[in-house]
């Protein structure tokens, strides 16, 4: 079985393109017995993010892991409507793992809280785990080896980039970042690289645009490139450059 990746919303903030906010399924085979479910982890979890499960076929129950980049909603904030889904609509069993920058469970309750006033006082009837990912240091998440890099981002959401290794397969998601030298280790040998490329041209603070990543590209290790969290401007340009650009329900197989 190959690893796969499926962008579930391969979106901006502001539903650019009318694409789900951000949230992409990686699927890979199990480490141990042969008879073993796959392990199925999400890529940031934006708040249109169960959404785009439901329209793509995606059982939110068949999620192992959710593992976050940062602290903005368009990558996070559908964590909280998973976990009331859980608890409420799909009846969870299967343990969940949330695992993100420090912070994670204390950011995400706060989140629930505001979403949904006195959910604080639910408590789940399946296993759920918070876990702060530690900078520059491989973290064990289940069956994954995660090993987050410091991105250039709004600081107040302690924006990491996310290299994951899982079934011998590499894949690294810049989630929302500049160009940084970070990236330079975060993509070395990996077998896709997930890179935002918010405008075209246009230098907008703390974010990606394709002309600094073309310049950058030489740098970049990485097997595959693809971009994604696209804004107008850079969604005019897809049909015109070489490189893959995501689009939601697209899956690639590694």
């Amino acid at each position: 079985m190959t690893t796969t990746v499926r962008f579930l919303g391969s979106g901006d903030s502001f539903g650019s393109g009318g694409r789900f906010q951000t949230c992409i399924l990686v699927e890979s085979p199990a480490a141990g017995a042969a008879r073993s479910p796959p392990t199925r982890f999400l890529l940031d979890c934006g708040a249109s993010s169960l959404i785009a499960m439901r329209a793509q076929g995606i059982d939110p129950n068949s999620i192992d892991a959710i593992l976050l980049t940062h602290f903005h909603g368009d990558h996070c904030a559908g964590v909280p409507f998973l976990l009331l889904d859980a608890m409420l609509g799909s009846k969870r069993q299967r343990p969940l793992v949330v695992a993100g920058p420090p912070g994670t469970r204390e950011r995400i309750g706060e989140m629930r809280e505001v979403l949904f006033p006195g959910s604080a006082r639910m408590t789940p009837k399946f296993p759920l785990e918070f876990v702060d990912l530690r900078l520059n240091a491989v973290n064990r998440v289940g069956a994954l080896q995660v090993t987050p890099y410091p991105a250039l981002h709004t600081p107040e959401t302690v924006p990491t980039i996310l290299r994951v290794e899982t079934a011998g397969k590499v894949v690294t998601y810049t989630g929302d970042t500049d160009w940084t030298d970070a990236l330079v280790p975060a993509a070395a040998g990996a077998d896709l690289l997930i890179c935002e490329c918010y405008y075209y041209e246009k230098a907008i603070r703390m974010h990606m645009n394709y002309a600094t990543l073309r310049a950058h590209r030489s740098q970049l290790d990485a097997r595959l490139l693809v971009l994604t969290h696209m804004a107008d401007d850079m969604l005019a340009h897809v049909a015109s450059i070489p490189e893959r650009c995501a689009s939601d329900g697209m899956v690639i197989a590694l």
